[in-house]
């Protein structure tokens, strides 16, 4: 019991003896023996708010994120309790990256490329830089993943086009932006005849609807007459363009030449998890989806899942809370093994 706790105060000290950083290829060295209590895979909503509850638990802490959440490309952020609702994404992220650094945890703009289980601690190999890039390995404790996912988005020759409107009026979350397409004509852009199932709850908001294929497959007879009995429009032909200004579509440009106008557009094609670092853990899944419990943790007892990534509904509000689940639970696994309290900073 002694030696544990003589260990604990240690590893506190030395915890607390390292000034936190935004991490580079120049500081790197400086962790280079360092082992984490907690290494958070994601700088979106959910990584942010497990960071700050983890610093706050006095945690040493390191979040390694490669760049452009999926929250980052929200231009306004409606359903988030205390937030105005034009506030976009990118500004949330900023003020919780800026809050975690105040805090003193660790960051670095990177990739993670594989975690390995090496009983005690899991090992992070990490790629930096797009160009020229380097290797590091870290190591830590527990690990959260909080890489999410990135919608996939109509392939048209001109993607500039896509992205002119993709996150204005070119919706990729029914939850979220269902209300500002309430009694609008609204396009949905599928990639099969299952991502257009999305139609029917769309049609709580509004009656005025046409579903597009982009001729990429067919719509089978048996979903073609319920579209037809809801009133939705059924539109098979590739589209060239989408038409518009300031980012806001007003409806697209056919093969043929023709045009549909439109007011809004939701897009229904899928997602890529940001996931494949896990590949040499055995973890259950649940499709795509990581099955966690209530506090996040998966089937391996020093992984959590958060945002995205696990079984759940997809909102950034629950993102945030999911870091805070598997921050707490990470404490608390920490507390109970080391039996002590964490010295004060000014100690």
């Amino acid at each position: 019991m002694l030696n544990r706790t003589i260990g604990s105060v240690v590893r506190v000290l030395r915890r607390h003896l390292e000034v936190a950083m935004q991490l580079t290829k120049k500081t790197l060295a400086q962790r280079a023996d360092h082992i984490y209590d907690a290494l958070v895979v994601g700088g979106g909503a959910a990584g942010l708010s497990a960071g700050i509850y983890l610093q706050r638990y006095l945690l040493s802490t390191l979040i390694i994120d490669k760049g452009k959440a999926r929250s980052f490309w929200m231009q306004e952020l409606h359903n988030y309790l205390g937030l105005p609702p034009e506030t976009p994404g990118r500004a949330v992220l900023k003020q919780g990256k800026d809050h975690y650094l105040s805090l003193e945890g660790d960051y670095l703009n990177a990739y993670v490329e594989e975690v390995i289980d090496e009983g005690d601690t899991l090992l992070v190999k990490v790629r930096i830089g797009r160009q020229n890039p380097t290797y590091e390995v870290f190591r830590t404790r527990y690990l959260i993943a909080a890489s999410g996912i990135i919608d996939h988005l109509p392939q048209l020759a001109d993607m500039k086009n896509v992205f002119d409107y993709a996150g204005y009026n070119l919706h990729v979350c029914l939850i979220c932006d269902g209300y500002e397409m309430r009694d609008q004509r609204v396009g949905v852009f599928g990639s099969s005849e299952n991502s257009l199932q999305v139609a029917f709850p769309l049609g709580w908001f509004t009656p005025h609807i046409t579903v597009f294929t982009n001729g990429a497959f067919e719509v089978g007879p048996e979903l073609r007459d319920r579209f037809t009995e809801a009133g939705y429009t059924i539109n098979d032909q590739p589209i060239h363009q989408f038409l518009g200004e300031n980012h806001q579509m007003s409806g697209v440009e056919l093969a043929d030449g023709s045009t549909v106008e439109l007011d809004a557009g939701l897009i229904s094609m899928g997602s890529k998890y940001h996931a494949d670092y896990l590949q040499g853990i055995e973890l259950e899944y649940q499709g795509s989806n990581l099955v966690t419990d209530s506090m996040n943790r998966t089937s391996h007892p020093r992984i959590f899942a958060v945002g995205d990534l696990k079984v759940g509904m997809n909102q950034v509000v629950i993102a945030a809370a999911d870091g805070a689940n598997a921050a707490t639970q990470i404490w608390r696994d920490i507390r109970l093994a080391e039996g002590t309290r964490r010295m004060p900073l000014s100690a």
